[in-house]
């Protein structure tokens, strides 16, 4: 192709396009030229000026053809006509302003809802992860379900064989978090800190910002040595340039600084830094870690799972044909962050696009209702010669302008709901936080779905208004016939109440499943009730006898505040992140119990403190120590498992050691079952041993305190930092709050979930409303004339009301027996969410259904007394 001469053909296209009427100016002078040079050489044969001027546009073919053939010359036609359409459909827009901002208010409702939806689910589950060819990245699972293991993993000598032996993987490693007590750097605080093997950070294919990763060796022989995050460099070290080669103090010791990590980068889970783990086999025990791979370039997803089934047929204990109890396979890395959240995401997405059928039934609506008041001009423009292809695209084109400009408004207002969104949703629950934003990909998906918006609600409307005959029309006084609209309008608004009737069921199943979640009794009380959470370091508090100490002092200090009713200390706190059950044996008995009990330690004082009732004997005192008779507290379940009548005191149970080794205990008192892990769980048997007696550092090290206070708790709070501060001056709080929050947040995510699916059903039920209105009062200006009429006749206003609400009402229980229908068979998606609450939950379904029904009915009482004052008189005349 000749380089000049596209160049010139696209130059003039653009200019066409761009400077249309000074091309036309020239074009116009052009033609003018030729034609006055035609004429003056038919003058010079002989023929007049008129006859000359004729024979010479004959010979041109006649200048607007001409014309019309040079524009198509351009092949810019399709453009233009475009542009002509959108400033024909603005200017026709204008002219309708109640019309045009109805419509542009429903569409920015609809689209915003969905595009803030769709931000969250794109941050979160669609965004790929900020790694390196991340479909590349995979957990691998080979362990069984516990509630020690929130994530899949494998038992650590099972992944040193794993590791030894496969050849899919470029990259194994193996990692695990704990929290880390961080001093020299301001005021002591607890971080988060990864406990990683050499190859994690080549796995991620992360490089460090500054210094260098692990390295195969690192850590053994006694070398400490962390990676911190960016964020720890610069909040902490005021992002020391030097940093490298500098120590900082983790746990009391002193680790050096080989590397800063880039910012962004807090892999797993917000962690601040990161030190080298060594698996060290114990034949007797076997510790679940989580395993990350990254795939061999030559190796394909399929060929890994192969190779990963055929590997584990050499694994003991791992079942082959019942694995439902077990995590067994490949699962991508996202998984790790976004399993959790995948269900309830994917139902608040279902829940908005019925919003935005709704707004778009609810526009097709509003067109329809236009539509009867354009028979005319579309019956004109059809008889000037515009094709039904011609006028129907003009008419898409004024959906698709309405529904970009209501797009448009739908992302600035998901820009404000976001963040509120966000804000609003329990902290911590929605991951990826940092990947949810608008950004070109949010605004690609809110033009597609102003695109298929606008065609979805245009298309019909357009269809049916151009579809009709016209000579009526333009007769004068003509009328179109309106039947067809009417039924296709009375459809959509059933559709519109029937997706708003699914979505408020839904709603009011999670909110009833949330009141009842609510009012669970927990076994303890809240109320004015503070929590204060440490975890003591090993390296400083090596013994039970040094743990034990540092406790004892505690509970001293925080028993002398002003104020404080009851002290007491445990190391698993109800609603807390862990614990730990087991087995146990009846002296006497002559195998363990039926069932597990949660091993808990605690302190005199403790069930005071929390509100947990004793139901027989005596809590803890001070002379329970190591060097008095083992006694232990049992809850409820316990108590009726060792006698079922009850009569438990004195009786001796084993929690520790097999068979003949196990240290009795004596029961000394009985206490009610908590719901050790959340009001939507069992409650827990639990069996309580002082702490004092407790000699083994895990269930010493990290320790809860609890202070019931007579009056405000928070303004307690400050006091009971100090004394923490008085006791070790190094030691930061893990966490320390009220109690009352820490059994909101329990009941938070149904809450949150509650409310949001509320919203999106106010919202389309007041959608579904605004459509109901409108037909109804569409169908009472269509009949004033045969209104004016009755009530010439006699008709009374009794009469014609009920003539106009029967309409609603039939509209209304169409549109509540079908979405009842589809709730009924939508609600069983729910099940999971429910807490005490069926899916099919007659109560729930049936005041769904009468509210619906009674705010349908309602709907349509304002037209209906618009109705009723029609003057005869009036109508008449008009007609």
């Amino acid at each position: 192709m000749d380089v000049s001469r596209w160049i010139s053909r696209a130059s003039m296209r653009l200019r066409a396009l761009f400077r249309g009427a000074a091309l036309d100016a020239e074009l116009d002078e052009e033609l003018g030229f030729h034609l006055e040079q035609l004429i003056e050489e038919k003058i010079a044969r002989g023929l007049s000026p008129d006859a000359a001027r004729r024979e010479a546009i004959l010979a041109i073919g006649g200048l607007e053809q001409r014309k019309e053939e040079c524009r198509d010359a351009r092949r810019v036609r399709v453009i233009e006509d475009v542009f002509q359409d959108v400033r024909y459909a603005a200017r026709t827009l204008s002219r309708s302003p109640g019309f045009t901002i109805a419509a542009l208010l429903t569409l920015a409702l609809g689209i915003g809802a969905t595009v803030a939806m769709f931000t969250v689910v794109y941050g979160v589950l669609l965004r790929p992860l900020p790694f390196p060819d991340p479909d590349r990245l995979f957990l691998v699972a080979l362990s069984p379900k516990s509630f020690l293991m929130r994530q899949p993993g494998m038992a650590d000598r099972t992944y040193v064989q794993f590791r030894e032996s496969d050849r899919s993987f470029q990259h194994l490693a193996a990692f695990t978090w704990y929290k880390g007590n961080l001093t020299g750097a301001g005021d002591p605080v607890v971080i988060r800190v990864g406990s990683v093997t050499t190859e994690f950070f080549d796995a991620l294919a992360v490089k460090p910002a500054m210094g260098r990763t692990f390295l195969p060796g690192d850590g053994r022989g006694g070398e400490r040595m962390v990676v911190m995050s960016d964020q720890l460099w610069r909040s902490r070290f005021a992002a020391d340039p030097a940093i490298v080669g500098k120590d900082l103090t983790l746990n009391r010791l002193r680790h050096s600084v080989i590397g800063v990590m880039p910012p962004g980068f807090d892999f797993p889970n917000r962690t601040a830094a990161w030190t080298p783990h060594e698996i060290v086999i114990d034949p007797g025990n076997s510790l679940l870690v989580p395993v990350l791979g990254r795939l061999d370039p030559d190796v394909t997803v399929a060929q890994a799972r192969a190779a990963f089934e055929a590997a584990i047929e050499s694994v003991p204990d791992v079942p082959r044909d019942d694995r439902s109890q077990w995590d067994i396979g490949l699962l991508p890395l996202k998984e790790l962050l976004v399993g959790d959240v995948r269900r309830p995401l994917q139902m608040f997405a279902g829940a908005v696009v019925f919003v935005l059928l709704i707004a778009c039934a609810n526009v097709a609506n509003l067109l329809l209702a236009r539509a009867s008041g354009r028979d005319r001009e579309i019956a004109i423009r059809a008889a000037l010669g515009a094709s039904r292809a011609r006028l129907v695209r003009q008419l898409l084109t004024e959906s698709v302008l309405l529904s970009v400009i209501g797009a448009a408004l739908g992302v600035l207002l998901a820009h404000w709901a976001v963040p509120l969104l966000l804000a609003l949703a329990p902290a911590g629950r929605i991951p990826r936080g940092e990947m949810i934003r608008i950004d070109v990909a949010v605004v690609a998906f809110a033009a597609g779905v102003a695109a298929i918006a606008g065609i979805v609600f245009g298309l019909t409307p357009a269809l049916r208004l151009t579809r009709r005959r016209f000579s009526r029309t333009l007769l004068p006084g003509g009328r179109s016939i309106a039947g067809g609209h009417e039924r296709f309008r009375a459809a959509l608004v059933i559709g519109e109440i029937a997706l708003a009737l699914v979505l408020l069921t839904g709603a009011g199943l999670l909110a009833k499943s949330f009141l009842r979640l609510r009012a669970v009794d927990p076994g303890f009380r809240t109320e004015n009730v503070v929590r204060l959470s440490i975890e003591l370091p090993d390296s400083t508090y090596s013994t039970p006898g040094r743990l034990q100490t540092f406790h004892q002092e505690m509970l001293s200090r925080l028993a002398s505040l002003p104020g404080v009713v009851a002290v007491g200390a445990v190391n698993w706190l109800p609603l807390g992140d862990m614990h730990l059950n087991g087995d146990f044996r009846v002296e006497g008995a002559g195998e363990d119990a039926p069932f597990n009990v949660d091993k808990t330690v605690a302190s005199p004082g403790y069930f005071r403190a929390m509100g947990i009732r004793l139901l027989q004997g005596r809590e803890f005192d001070m002379h329970d120590t190591g060097t008095g008779p083992p006694v232990v507290i049992v809850s409820r379940s316990v108590a009726r498992a060792i006698d079922p009548s009850g009569n438990v005191l004195g009786k001796r149970i084993g929690l520790w050691g097999r068979e003949n080794s196990r240290e009795w205990l004596t029961v000394v008192g009985v206490v009610d079952d908590v719901r050790q892990l959340g009001p939507s769980q069992k409650s827990h048997a639990a069996a309580y041993q002082p702490y004092l007696q407790m000699s083994r550092n895990l269930f010493l090290s990290n320790m809860t305190y609890v202070v019931r206070t007579v009056s405000d708790p928070l303004a307690a709070i400050p006091a009971i930092r100090n004394v923490l501060s008085s006791v070790d001056k190094d030691q930061p709080a893990a966490s320390i709050g009220l109690m009352r929050d820490v059994l909101d947040s329990a009941t938070a995510e149904p809450g949150f979930y509650a409310r949001l699916l509320g919203t999106f059903a106010a919202l389309a039920v007041l959608l579904a409303l605004i459509g109901a209105y409108g037909v109804v009062a569409y169908s009472v200006a269509q009949r004033s004339h045969e209104i004016g009429l009755r009530r010439a006749l006699g008709a009374q206003d009794r009469g014609i009301l009920w003539m106009v609400i029967r309409r609603v009402v039939s509209l209304g229980a169409a549109g509540v027996v079908l979405g009842a229908i589809i709730a009924w068979l939508a609600s069983r998606l729910l099940e999971t969410f429910l807490f005490e609450v069926t899916p099919t939950d007659p109560a729930t379904f049936i005041a769904v259904a009468l509210t619906v029904f009674a705010a349908a009915v309602l709907a349509g009482v304002i037209p209906a007394r618009r109705a009723a004052r029609v003057d005869p008189l009036v109508a008449l005349r008009h007609e």
